[in-house]
């Protein structure tokens, strides 16, 4: 069932970073009333005093006639319709711990999370299910193919709106439409979400072939192994109808293995060049989803033992400690 047009709702965006930016903007475009939740009052009081946000996309204009930024999150996330996750799976749980479950009840929860959170190794669905007695049709899953940078820049982008209810990401997905972002809907929550840390995982191990000077050809024959890699995990997890094909899957893929803007592929790429995993952090002074994701991704094959030899190959480098061009040379001769 299509729905109707809906207008006049209010939302709340939780994150202050490139990402939740971008949302912040492209919501902005349509009948949407946002309340941002930023973690710091300083940058609460600059965007209330300048308009934009400090430290991220600062180009991107804020109107302060649809936007409200707070430090409060309980009060953000009062009389709103959507609450959308934006911030780095690692710090999920910190920043919810004041919320309870009676703060969801009754809303729509949309994760644009692009990781699993560390240690438990879940996806956020599944925390936020838990945790706060979210139903699973209750959720909104946004995929790709889509940087913020190119958002900043209102290039044509492409978003996907997954949710088990496909009458709630048709509805979502309604405030996401605008002159410069085109969105598509899929039933497929648990393979969009996946994809979307998985792919984080391919970009580092392109970053670090790219860095030990791997050319165009190498990267290729990378990312169609990767695509085959996260087709079995995926049909082993979870199995259902899907086509990877779809920009959902492959286009996301494809372009944070790719772009210049992927962080991901940029914290790979100084690891190749030899730089420490923690050196690169904080040169980077942004989160690359991609180093927690391995690791929970590691974890979780443990159960299924999916044949990955990409996802291993960056665990070895990054946790392991193991040097990239020898990891990279027994990789390049199991890669067909």
């Amino acid at each position: 069932m299509i729905s109707k047009k809906i207008s006049n709702v209010s939302v709340a965006v939780i994150g202050g970073g490139t990402w939740a930016t971008a949302l912040v903007k492209i919501l902005s475009e349509n009948d949407v009333k946002i309340k941002w939740w930023l973690r710091k009052p300083e940058y609460v009081k600059h965007i209330k005093n300048f308009h934009h946000n400090p430290n991220y996309l600062s180009d991107v204009q804020i109107n302060p006639k649809k936007v409200k930024p707070d430090t409060n999150i309980t009060k953000v996330c009062e009389d709103v319709t959507y609450i959308i996750l934006a911030i780095p799976g690692a710090f999920l749980r910190e920043v919810l711990a004041p919320l309870k479950p009676e703060d969801f009840k009754g809303k729509i929860v949309v994760s644009a999370i692009k990781g699993l959170i560390p240690v438990i190794n879940e996806p956020v669905t599944d925390y936020i299910e838990r945790e706060y007695n979210v139903p699973e049709t209750e959720f909104c899953i946004i995929g790709g193919p889509c940087h913020a940078e190119e958002v900043a820049m209102e290039k044509q982008s492409y978003l996907t709106v997954a949710s088990k209810d496909y009458n709630n990401a048709i509805q979502f997905s309604q405030l996401l439409n605008c002159r410069f972002v085109k969105t598509h809907c899929l039933t497929d929550i648990y393979g969009v979400e996946y994809c979307a840390i998985m792919k984080n995982i391919i970009a580092l191990a392109s970053g670090i072939t790219h860095g030990l000077n791997y050319g165009d050809n190498f990267q290729s024959v990378l990312i169609s192994n990767a695509m085959q890699e996260i087709k079995r995990f995926l049909d082993t997890a979870f199995p259902m109808q899907r086509d990877l094909n779809d920009s959902a899957y492959l286009g996301d893929l494809l372009v944070t293995a790719y772009s210049q803007f992927s962080r991901n592929r940029m914290f790979g790429n100084m690891i190749g060049r030899g730089y420490s995993v923690k050196s690169a952090q904080v040169e980077m002074n942004m989160i690359a989803e991609g180093y927690y994701a391995v690791k929970s991704i590691h974890e979780i094959n443990k159960r299924f033992e999916v044949d990955m030899p990409i996802t291993k190959a960056v665990y070895n480098i990054v946790y392991e400690k193991i040097a990239p061009a020898t990891e990279i040379q027994i990789l390049r001769n199991i890669l067909r």
